[in-house]
């Protein structure tokens, strides 16, 4: 028995060829169905704080301070401090103030003393930077009572530097009833550390409706962990703000993300495993973070409608999200799609998982240049997998550059890859230092390869402890080979311990073990449920041991009566036949046997021959004893001598009787001795008396 993990091989992905001025965009279009010109507009822009919102009075506002909120540019993606321009609030204006005639219109109209003008001047100058020339417009405009104008000037002296002032203004305007202001003292006070008077003036934008007001309260609750948050987030996504949108996803779903690479515990300290160790897993993220391992929840319906909101808003990681949605529900092609839309806006962990997309359907010269371009972003999961395409390649050393800039991005993968690269090239110290490195980093799969390197060494009682490290963090190998330590400890009781552990993790071999141990504790029932799980998970020696335990429970079938039709299989002489199959030298000649018992003469000879060609000296001997009734007595000695060779005492017996038979005398006098020296016993005795016959038969 082998311990798992000791020669695991790297990622095969074939060859990795260099980019030469390809440029991925055009091919990513086609493969993934093109990308549409609405598509083309949902890029991210460079994040920025939210800000104040600047307030657009109007020609027709026939009292200060009762417009409405409307949002006139894009939402931004956090909460931080304050800053200069943001959305404009119209109660009904008829026409743009933005053109020059309008402008110019305004500009007489407040000259000559319009409120209205006034605070619509005063704001279209704030808007264009102009401060200077805002600020005398929006005074006289607020001291006329504009509502509009003092959540402006409020915004004009923050951009100054004043901000207590501005915060004056903002709760003038903000008792008048302006959500924006409110929405803009809220902040203020949260950033004084003024919790309850942020709420207070948060909620009262809130619950206007004002959409920066409704995300601005969530944030500040989610931070306080209130279950009210949700019901904020869900105000703000549903009238358009995309940050909103995402977040309230990343709260439905929060709990479906798991990352398969967990340290000993401790999360986010490895990135996605492929299907072999070693191999560079899918897009890895951060926990808290990452996209949905799959419908874990009957909320992750809903998170996707969030998420394809803010995706379509222009949101880079609510696409890559979707992206991973989709893929696991075996859209790729959709999945594609929002993937490129998320890696163009500068995602890397998004052009990562396109090249594992486009990896998977074929395409790797592709893959390679979205990799590379995640890699240099620094995306430690990327460099992995370029690590991989280059040692496939046998270009060693380019490979080590790339384990070594996936380390410095912290993918702990980095250095277990590297372990694994040491490994196959047999460079044992290497390997066991940067197995050491990234199981102490908290790789379980390092500590499992790490103990089976010092097991290997002989140092059992330091291969131990990682062992039980991994195993316990959850690493199936490593499980199963603490039942083999255990085992060969005579520990049987500990060993079954671990045995079990690994089988219920799905581990085949483990299975096995446990089926076998249950077996010899007479517990044939629990027996063969892990016999049938390990057969069904492909080993051929469970296939055999669950066709005995069945075959054991059946009478032995007889040939059929003249003229009836041959009886089916049963479902023992199909695990049997399974287990045959994959080469399984005692199951192909116990097929032999059951073919021949139904009287199907060629099926027993195929599987005699088969397994007698693998080296099996019981199939040699029952094929000897089918072709010798056939009457080709030639051929059957010729298959009754190998088994004889290899030590099959009855087949020795045979060639005694056969060469006795033919006169050949001292011959079956040598076969009779090698008979004895073999047995049984029953065939040391006939073969002894045959020997004698022959000896009275030579001296007479």
């Amino acid at each position: 028995m082998v311990f798992m993990g000791d020669r695991a091989t790297l990622l095969e992905t074939g060859r990795f060829v260099q980019h030469r001025g390809y440029r991925p965009g055009n091919a990513m279009n086609a493969a993934f169905g093109g990308i549409t010109a609405e598509n083309n507009e949902t890029t991210d822009t460079p994040e920025k704080p939210e800000t104040p919102e600047i307030i657009k009075a109007t020609e027709t506002a026939e009292t200060a301070g009762c417009a409405a909120t409307v949002e006139s540019t894009e939402f931004t993606e956090s909460t931080g401090s304050a800053g200069a321009v943001g959305a404009t609030e119209t109660p009904g204006s008829a026409e743009s103030p933005e053109s020059a005639e309008s402008e110019a219109r305004h500009r007489r109209a407040a000259d000559a003393g319009d409120t209205a003008s006034m605070s619509v001047l005063g704001a279209l100058l704030l808007r264009r930077g102009d401060l200077d020339g805002a600020e005398p417009y929006l005074r006289g405009a607020t001291a006329d009572g504009d509502r509009a104008a003092a959540n402006n000037l409020g915004v004009l002296l923050h951009q100054r530097g004043y901000v207590d002032d501005a915060a004056g203004w903002w709760r003038i305007a903000a008792v008048a009833g302006s959500a924006a202001a409110a929405h803009a003292l809220g902040r203020h006070y949260r950033e004084r550390g003024d919790e309850p008077g942020a709420e207070y003036w948060l909620r009262q934008s809130a619950e206007q409706g004002h959409a920066l007001g409704a995300y601005a309260l969530a944030d500040l609750l989610e931070h306080r962990s209130d279950v009210g948050a949700e019901r904020w987030l869900r105000a703000a996504a549903e009238q358009g703000h995309r940050e909103a949108a995402y977040r309230l996803a990343r709260m439905l779903d929060r709990n479906t993300a798991d990352d398969p690479h967990d340290a000993f515990g401790r999360p986010g300290l490895g990135s996605g495993a492929g299907d072999r160790p070693g191999a560079p897993g899918r897009s890895a993220v951060r926990k808290d973070d990452g996209p949905v391992a799959g419908p874990a929840t009957g909320r992750v319906g809903e998170a996707e409608q969030w998420y394809r909101q803010a995706a379509a808003r222009g949101h880079r990681r609510a696409a890559l999200h979707l992206g991973a949605i989709l893929e696991q529900r075996g859209e790729p092609k959709e999945a594609g799609r929002w993937y490129l839309i998320s890696a163009k806006a500068g995602e890397a962990r998004a052009a990562c998982a396109l090249g594992f997309l486009l990896r998977d359907a074929g395409d790797e010269e592709s893959a390679a240049v979205w990799w590379l371009r995640a890699a240099q972003d620094g995306d430690g999961n990327a460099a992995n997998a370029l690590g991989a395409l280059h040692a496939a390649r046998g270009e060693q050393q380019t490979a080590e550059r790339w384990y070594r800039a996936a380390m410095d991005a912290g993918d702990v993968n980095g250095a277990y890859n590297l372990g694994l690269l040491c490994a196959a090239q047999d460079r044992t110290p290497q390997a066991e230092q940067w197995y050491r490195r990234a199981a102490y980093a908290g790789h379980r799969e390092a500590a499992n390869a790490l103990a089976v390197l010092l097991l290997q060494a002989g140092d059992a009682t330091g291969a131990e402890p990682w062992f039980s490290k991994a195993a316990e963090a959850g690493s199936v190998d490593a499980a199963f080979n603490l039942g083999i330590l255990y085992a060969g400890r005579d520990e049987d009781r500990t060993a079954l311990v671990w045995y079990e552990r690994a089988a219920a993790a799905g581990h085949t071999e483990a299975a096995l073990q446990v089926g076998m141990a249950l077996l010899h504790h007479g517990e044939e029932q629990e027996a063969e449920r892990h016999l049938r799980c390990a057969a069904g998970g492909g080993s051929a020696e469970a296939a055999f041991r669950l066709a005995g335990v069945l075959d054991s429970r059946q009478p032995p079938p007889g040939p059929p009566a003249l003229g009836e039709p041959m009886p089916e299989k049963t479902e023992c002489e199909e695990w049997y036949e399974r287990a045959a199959e994959q080469g399984h030298r005692r199951a192909q000649v116990r097929v032999g046997m059951l073919a021949a018992a139904r009287g199907d003469v060629d099926s027993a000879a195929r599987w005699y021959r088969e397994a007698a060609e693998s080296g099996s000296r019981n199939g040699a001997f029952n094929l000897g004893l089918l072709l010798a009734r056939e009457g080709s007595e030639r051929e059957a000695a010729l298959w009754w001598s190998r088994a004889a060779n290899d030590g099959h005492g009855r087949a020795a017996l045979r060639l005694a009787l056969l060469a006795a038979r033919r006169g050949e005398l001292t011959e079956g006098q040598r076969w009779c001795a090698r008979a004895v020296e073999l047995g049984p016993a029953e065939v040391a005795e006939r073969a002894a008396r045959l020997r004698e016959a022959l000896h009275q038969e030579l001296t007479a």
